[in-house]
């Protein structure tokens, strides 16, 4: 859904939204802290460009994974884009642009942490007096989501753990959980890394706001054990994966176990057929009248012997 966000300062400190690119005109820009664009048209991109001086970059310019490509710096500027991770593990790329205060954020979807972010700043107004305040509250926000949705995969490695008990589980589609798992581990420590860099170079930042810092710097921290906590669920992934093709080995090696403890015990009742299956002339027990049941027993016994050998051996 295409929408466009001013947010700014009345004169008596209350803060407003407005949904026209006219009200630029109306209000002072230093009463602005955060103009945020979802899926706008290019006419007011290109409207807003010329109106603050800024450069709003393409959607390839945005998606770009070079350093120099996301994190770009001037004497008055900042440019910074990251990626913002949605429930269903997809990336949607996001570009921020601070300049004179205000802060402009164009993306083209819905995202919970601008919407989450948007509440805190009507809770506590007087907490956003600048679109700098906004931006690290975005990042406080998405780090907070990228630490619920680590809980989440890690729960769900728990209770995959906990089923992975009974002959009945070892199927291929554990494996595919695993791999899944996996997957969505790999794509949360990628979308942490993206926000360690940004947050870092604003640290660098040599006009961004003192009282920020310190925020900054729980973010970093935040993030750092996001880190352990998905080398964490890749090193039990791992252990659960190495589990699995264990139990595997030794549900196939029992099979094969099996099978072999049954052509065993079916060889000598074989060879006794066999021979008296042969077609010679003179053999003893083809006229003898207890000859058929007298083979029959023969088998049995054999049968008997190897079993009872068997379990002396505990093979069985």
């Amino acid at each position: 859904m295409s929408e466009l966000r001013i947010f700014y300062h009345e004169n008596d400190g209350k803060l407003k939204i407005s949904k026209s690119i006219d009200t630029l005109k109306k209000i002072n820009l230093k009463d602005i802290i955060w103009i945020d664009m979802n899926d706008v048209s290019e006419n007011i991109e290109s409207e807003l460009e010329q109106f603050l001086k800024i450069y709003i970059q393409e959607d390839e310019e945005i998606e770009e994974i070079e350093m120099s490509s996301r994190y770009i710096q001037t004497d008055d500027s900042i440019v910074a884009n990251s990626n913002f991770l949605q429930d269903n593990y997809v990336m949607q790329p996001v570009s921020f642009i601070i300049k004179n205060g205000i802060l402009v954020s164009v993306r083209n979807t819905e995202l919970k942490s601008f919407n989450e972010t948007v509440k805190k700043i009507f809770v506590n107004t007087s907490n956003f007096p600048s679109g700098y305040h906004v931006m690290v509250s975005l990042f406080e926000t998405r780090v907070e989501y990228d630490a619920d949705m680590i809980e989440d995969v890690t729960d769900q490695i728990t209770n995959l753990s906990k089923n992975l008990n009974t002959e009945s589980d070892l199927d291929q589609d554990i494996l595919l959980q695993i791999k899944e798992l996996q997957e969505k581990v790999m794509i949360i420590r990628q979308n942490i890394v993206d926000k360690q860099r940004v947050v870092s170079n604003m640290l660098k930042c040599n006009f961004f706001p003192e009282d920020l810092i310190p925020r900054l710097n729980i973010i970093l921290k935040d993030i750092n054990s996001l880190f352990e906590y998905t080398r964490f669920d890749f090193d039990r992934l791992d252990y659960l994966q190495d589990t699995f093709l264990g139990l595997v080995n030794l549900q196939q090696n029992n099979i094969i176990k099996i099978f072999t403890v049954v052509s065993v015990i079916f060889l000598p009742p074989t060879l006794i057929a066999s021979m008296y299956g042969m077609n010679f002339k003179y053999m003893p027990e083809l006229d003898w009248k207890f000859g058929y049941p007298f083979s029959i027993l023969l088998m049995i016994s054999f049968t008997v012997g190897v079993l009872v050998f068997f379990k002396r051996k505990k093979w069985l």
